[in-house]
């Protein structure tokens, strides 16, 4: 696909939205086309009578363009829990091949495909697949959004350790301060950056320019077009 890319995150409600949407925003400022999905949300709620996730309208809304919601997000529920069991709920099981289909359409169109995971990397998707298995289906390479907090090492290290294993290219990390009261912040990061394996790619606080996602998009620019 056309220097597609994964976010994947920690936990849910660590900043892979605020990411991802940075990070679009900063490829359109250097004149690229970008599609977005965010193929899996839980936690959504009902415009006009159609099922919403804030976090896929954000993406959207970034794009700047007039692709349609249920290419971004083709599988929606209303309540916030692990989507399998949403799914379960709704009596939909979420079809990876599906979305699959859909990111290639949406890839053929633009220069860059920006996909947002859901939770973190071993969210189960359903009764035999979860969001690894999406990443790996889909080609795409990883990044993984640490939300710097307490309880954070475990959590990034531990998802490291799964997305090596898991042998789908580990672009690098990126660390998004997202408790201004934590403690040892920067302790946090080095000890990150001596542990995890792969580079950090930003450093990220709320109100970042977009010139702190250059080191991203210019790893981006290194890769490989996947067929």
């Amino acid at each position: 696909m056309n220097k597609g890319i994964f976010i994947t995150g920690t936990d849910t409600e660590i900043g892979k939205t605020y990411f991802s949407v940075q990070l679009v925003n900063a490829l359109r400022a250097r004149g690229r086309r970008v599609a977005v999905m965010k193929p899996v949300a839980s936690g959504a709620r009902r415009i006009e009578g159609r099922l919403r996730n804030d976090d896929a309208l954000a993406l959207l809304a970034a794009a700047g363009t007039d692709q349609p919601y249920e290419t971004c997000n083709p599988f929606c529920f209303v309540p916030p829990i692990a989507p399998h069991l949403a799914a379960s709920e709704a009596g939909v099981r979420i079809d990876i091949g599906q979305i699959l289909s859909q990111a290639r359409k949406l890839a053929a169109g633009a220069d860059h495909l920006v996909v947002e995971g859901v939770g973190g990397w071993r969210v189960p998707l359903n009764e035999s697949e979860d969001v690894a298995a999406l990443a790996a289906r889909l080609k795409l390479p990883v990044i993984l959004v640490v939300g710097l907090r307490l309880g954070c090492l475990n959590h990034a290290l531990l998802s490291a350790e799964a997305i090596h294993r898991d042998g789908v290219p580990f672009l690098g990390w990126v660390a998004n301060r997202i408790a201004p009261a934590a403690r040892n912040v920067d302790e946090m990061i080095e000890t990150l950056q001596q542990h995890i394996g792969v580079p950090l790619l930003a450093d990220l606080q709320h109100g970042a320019t977009s010139k702190a996602l250059d080191p991203v998009i210019d790893v981006l620019d290194r890769l490989p077009v996947a067929q």
